[in-house]
């Protein structure tokens, strides 16, 4: 054994080793030992003025919309992407610091399993990876947020067996076909939570007029979206500015009103899937067809959307159980495991689906 390789091992005996899913929407930190810590916004208030921060997290959450010119509260991260490097940074510091108490110096570093897009660029990657490093990061281990959420929801993904899992985010969605411990087909497309949002705030616009925040769009979405028609409708009041008269307006609507926003993103969603089918090799169709679908990721909560992708593929489809945390909690089960889990650590050699 290497000198280095001893340090390692006694460094890890000490140190906080985390699992980290750096979301769009939110992120999630598991800490090997103990479990999830940490689930919170990914938003960072920042003051123009001075250039320092003001909150993280759920803190700065609360004041998207509220700040006065001079505090803009930003997400650091666009479609699962880093878009603004020092304040990623910023923020991943922030949660290994609280992870640590704050007593980051009496401790060695922490090693850190991280979930990117399964789509990422050479330079994206790199992104991520000094991003956790420059926050404190003893060494980065880089996995797919499909892979990771397969195994966070102990799918069998080192067997000759086929598994398929949509991981339908803040900002993106990836789906993947997993077997023998790598992906072998991925699709990963740009409509998730925020587009559907983003369908809602344009809804309101053009058919009454009405500008909505982000906040009041996603609360709307969560309390009468779905993708099917509902048993009992359901109704809601949306509440902004009339873009008539400047002044405050609220408006009722149900959720046939908001399915009906929402319906282009979820059938492009639906389309994204059958070509992720069509590409994969026909042994593992036929294991797909057995087993089924599973979904994580927040955006599989839209009521009735299970149903609708199980009714257009012919395929059963499931929402795993806490599908929010699935991507951290295998980021976890990969860090208790780092020798055992190896070779599903990121590489690039495998198949893509071309744009649609």
């Amino acid at each position: 054994m290497t000198s280095a390789n001893m340090l390692n091992r006694i460094f890890g005996l000490f140190s906080k080793d985390i699992g980290i899913d750096l979301g769009t929407a939110n992120s999630l930190v598991y800490v090997r030992g103990r479990g999830i810590v940490i689930n919170e916004p990914s938003v960072v208030a920042v003051n123009q003025k001075t250039g320092q921060i003001v909150a993280i997290g759920s803190e700065a959450k609360k004041m998207v919309g509220r700040t006065p010119g001079h505090i803009t509260a930003i997400r650091p991260l666009t479609e699962g992407i880093i878009s603004d490097f020092e304040v990623t940074e910023e923020m991943l510091r922030y949660f290994i610091q609280k992870v640590h108490n704050g007593g980051m110096n009496l401790m060695p570093r922490p090693r850190v399993v991280i979930g990117i897009p399964s789509d990422v660029t050479g330079v994206e990657r790199k992104a991520v990876e000094d991003a956790v490093k420059n926050a404190g990061a003893r060494e980065v281990f880089l996995v797919e947020e499909p892979m990771a959420a397969a195994i966070g929801v102990r799918l069998p993904v080192q067997e000759a067996v086929g598994s398929m899992v949509v991981d339908i985010g803040g900002g993106t969605s990836d789906i993947a076909v997993i077997s023998l411990g790598g992906i072998v087909v991925s699709k990963n497309l740009r409509i998730a939570g925020d587009r559907l949002n983003e369908d809602i705030i344009r809804f309101a616009r053009d058919e009454h007029k009405l500008l909505l925040g982000e906040r009041t769009a996603e609360d709307l979405k969560i309390a009468i979206g779905s993708a099917v028609e509902l048993e009992v409708p359901m109704e809601a009041t949306m509440r902004g500015r009339d873009l008539v008269t400047g002044l405050p307006k609220e408006v009722v609507v149900d959720d046939s009103e908001v399915r009906r926003a929402m319906k282009h993103s979820v059938n492009t969603l639906i389309q994204t899937i059958k070509a992720a089918i069509e590409a994969t090799p026909p042994e593992l169709v036929a294991d797909i067809m057995h087993r089924g679908i599973i979904m994580v990721g927040g955006g599989s909560l839209l009521r009735g959307l299970d149903q609708v992708i199980a009714e257009e593929m012919r395929i059963p489809v499931e929402v795993a159980e806490d599908p929010l945390s699935a991507v951290v909690r295998g980021a976890g089960i990969i860090l208790e495991d780092l020798d055992g889990l190896s070779e599903v650590l990121f590489s690039p050699e495998y198949k893509r689906v071309p744009p649609t």
